[in-house]
C-alpha cells in the first residue's frame, strides 16, 4: 500500500495489540485474519478446529457428541488464550480468529440444561483470567451462502455438517454478538465482498476500521458494496 494507507496500518498497529476476527463457519474469517496479521506484522492465532476428534462425530450425531465436542474446544481456546496472556501483548501485534466468549454460542445450542450448567461453571472460572481484544470484527453472511462456501471447501470434518445446523448457528451468532460488550465490535456484512479474490473488498474493511478506531465507537455496523 501507498501513502494513506500505510498511515492507516502504522495508525491501527500502534492502537491494536489484540485484533479478533469473529463469525459463523464458512464465513472467510481465517481468511481475514490471515490477511490482518500479514499486514499489520503481527502474530496469528488459530482456531485448532480440525484437531477435535469429537467434531466430525458430532456432526453426524449432535446430541451424543455434544457435550465431548464443547469440552475439548472450550479446553483448547483457553489454552491458546492462555499461553497469549503469558506472552506480551504489547511488544507485537495478534489476530486471532476467533474469540473466547463464543464458545458459548455452541454451548447453548448443543448442550442440554444439565451439561450447560456443569459448562457454565467451568467457562467463567477460565474466563475470568483471560485478556479481552482491543477490537473484534464480526462477518455475517446469510445462511444459503455460508453453506455454499463451506460445500466448496470440501473439508472431510465438516461433510456431515446439514443447512439447517448453519442457519441456527448464523442465528445464534448474530444474537449473541447484538448483545456483546467485552470490546469494541465492527459488524460486516460479507454476503457480496470476497476479501481473497477482491483486494477493493479488503481495502475498504481496512479503511472502515480505521475510521471506527480513530472515532472512539464502540459499534460500528457496515455493509460493503465494492461494485
Amino acid at each position: 500500500m501507498e501513502g494513506e494507507g500505510k498511515e492507516e496500518v502504522v495508525f491501527l498497529m500502534e492502537k491494536l495489540r489484540y485484533l479478533a476476527v469473529e463469525g459463523p463457519i464458512g464465513v472467510g474469517k481465517t481468511s481475514l485474519a490471515r490477511m490482518l496479521a500479514e499486514d499489520f506484522k503481527a502474530r496469528l492465532v488459530l482456531e485448532e478446529a480440525e484437531t477435535n476428534p469429537f467434531l466430525g462425530q458430532f456432526y453426524e450425531d449432535s446430541r451424543r457428541h455434544a457435550f465431548q465436542a464443547q469440552v475439548f474446544f472450550l479446553l483448547s481456546r483457553y489454552r491458546q488464550q492462555i499461553e497469549l496472556k503469558q506472552q506480551d501483548l504489547f511488544n507485537q501485534v495478534t489476530v486471532c480468529d476467533y474469540v473466547f466468549a463464543k464458545d458459548q454460542i455452541f454451548a447453548s445450542l448443543n448442550l442440554s440444561d444439565d451439561e450447560m450448567d456443569l459448562y457454565n461453571n467451568v467457562y467463567q472460572l477460565l474466563d475470568a483470567r483471560l485478556p479481552k481484544p482491543d477490537l473484534v470484527i464480526f462477518l455475517q453472511a446469510s445462511a444459503d451462502i455460508l453453506m455454499n462456501r463451506v460445500k466448496k471447501r470440501k473439508s472431510a470434518f465438516e461433510k456431515g455438517l446439514k443447512g439447517d445446523y448453519v442457519e441456527k448457528v448464523a442465528q445464534a451468532y448474530s444474537q449473541f454478538f447484538f448483545k456483546y460488550s467485552e470490546s469494541p465490535l465492527l459488524v460486516v456484512n460479507t454476503s457480496g465482498l470476497d476479501f481473497v479474490k477482491n483486494p477493493k473488498d479488503y481495502e475498504i474493511l481496512k479503511k472502515e476500521l480505521y475510521h471506527m478506531v480513530k472515532g472512539g465507537k464502540e459499534k460500528h455496523y457496515v455493509t460493503i458494496d465494492s461494485r
